[in-house]
């Protein structure tokens, strides 16, 4: 089974294995927000996944 390339592209998989995501709604018109916001938008969250879909979506991750 292949790696889910197009989901990969929103993650990124840690030395440690934990997995990192960028917030949602960062690519356009942030100029109205506050610049908190703008800035922690920046910023990856840890992402929450199951092993079933580790193993599902990240096959072959590393």
């Amino acid at each position: 089974m292949k790696t889910n390339k197009s989901y990969l592209k929103r993650l990124k998989v840690t030395k440690s294995g934990k997995i990192l995501a960028r917030s949602k709604g960062q690519n356009h018109f942030n100029s109205k927000e506050s610049r908190r916001s703008q800035l922690s938008k920046k910023r990856s969250k840890e992402f929450p996944m199951t092993n079933k879909e580790k193993s599902r979506f990240l096959i072959n991750a590393r």
